[in-house]
């Protein structure tokens, strides 16, 4: 089984914007370039976890989305890194169809499916965002979570579950993630 870190994407590896689906508007928060870097020098997979409710408020369309990831996979080429997969929910409760669904976070599905399509060991894995839901569903799923102040991390703080690994960006995280393994 391999290991991953689950990465939410807006506020957590690029500056959050509302609704985020133009390549042009896209920024990448501080370090973030390097922590997947990182990462993948780690032998993690990289795999990016997201709620996308722009989609059900008919903002955008998921092409749109797609495109998007296409273009951070460019970027993240010409710096010698990767995500390795990209999984987004299109849902929300109050827009579109109005379903309730089981891969809006804090739900687990887009991990699970995640875990199902690349045989990956939970336990061994992180998930790292900026939201309290981010860090509701790693707990669910049994990884280490860690709360980003990045995005609305600061704003989040008060509402993260007890026991929550806190870190000022995506870079101190990964430090915190790279120490874990070395005291193992």
């Amino acid at each position: 089984m391999k290991r991953a870190v689950f990465l939410d994407r807006d506020g957590t590896i690029n500056a959050e914007k509302n609704y985020l689906h133009k390549p042009e508007d896209w920024e990448w928060i501080p370090g973030a370039v390097e922590a997947i870097r990182g990462f993948n020098e780690l032998g993690f997979l990289v795999i990016v976890i997201t709620n996308q409710a722009g989609i059900a408020r008919n903002y955008f369309e998921a092409k749109d989305v797609e495109a998007l990831h296409k273009y951070v996979d460019k970027l993240l080429n010409k710096e010698n890194a990767r995500i390795d997969a990209y999984y987004y929910c299109p849902h929300h409760p109050d827009f579109g169809d109005k379903i309730v669904c089981s891969c809006r976070k804090p739900e687990i599905g887009l991990i699970l499916q995640a875990q199902k399509d690349f045989d990956i060991d939970l336990s061994s894995s992180f998930m790292i965002g900026d939201k309290a839901t981010d860090i509701e569903s790693g707990n669910r799923a049994g990884m280490t979570s860690i709360l980003v102040a990045t995005g609305y991390g600061s704003g989040e703080c008060h509402k993260a579950a007890e026991g929550a690994i806190l870190a000022d960006n995506i870079y101190k995280a990964f430090e915190i993630v790279k120490n874990q393994l070395i005291e193992i």
